[in-house]
């Protein structure tokens, strides 16, 4: 899994116009849900942080959040959710969730199909049915996209399952292993 680092203050002005006056000012507004425990108001270098984001984007990644004058050191976080202006692509909002690196927790990782399949060449179709897969794994332990070589797959051909795919030792698949992935009709 992808790793990057984000450093981050705590943020001692609320509401509405506060939040304008950070952005105006290059920071981003965000919070951090620790289980247990009261949300955290952060505020964040904007351009930094979009950086950062731009290079994660559709992928899991787990992220380092240093905090400024936090007693607990580095925290290891998740993006739960970027609120983005649709129109500029300005970062308005950013929700991160605090995580435990050493408890296994479920992820969506991608299928990333490679080379053309020899029932295409003969006139085939090809027909993706699951884009992803759901993982069970510590985090750092679960794969960034699952890669499968699809150049040997046939017309007539059952097709490739999840069963098929190459998922790490120590990384469960929780979708069903019988459903099949791709195929060419």
């Amino acid at each position: 899994m992808l790793k990057i680092d984000v450093s981050a203050t705590v943020r001692t002005v609320f509401g509405k116009g506060a939040a304008r006056r950070l952005r105006m000012d290059e920071q981003t507004p965000a919070v951090l849900y620790a289980g247990g425990s009261d949300a955290l108001s952060l505020q964040v270098n904007a351009v930094a942080l979009h950086r950062s984001l731009f290079d994660i984007h559709g992928r899991n990644a787990v992220v380092s959040l240093n905090i400024d004058g936090d007693t607990k050191g580095t925290r290891h976080v998740l993006v739960k959710e970027i609120q983005k202006n649709p129109v500029t692509d300005q970062l308005i909002h950013v929700d991160f969730i605090e995580i435990p690196l050493d408890k296994p927790r479920e992820f969506n990782v991608p299928i990333q199909y490679l080379g053309k399949a020899r029932g295409v060449d003969k006139g085939g179709l090809l027909q993706v049915f699951r884009s992803s897969v759901k993982l069970r794994g510590c985090p750092l332990d679960i794969p960034d996209a699952l890669e499968v070589d699809i150049t040997e797959l046939d017309q007539g051909q059952d097709g490739l399952t999840c069963d098929d795919l190459n998922i790490p030792n120590n990384v469960e698949l929780i979708d069903k292993r019988e459903t099949v992935c791709v195929a060419v009709a």
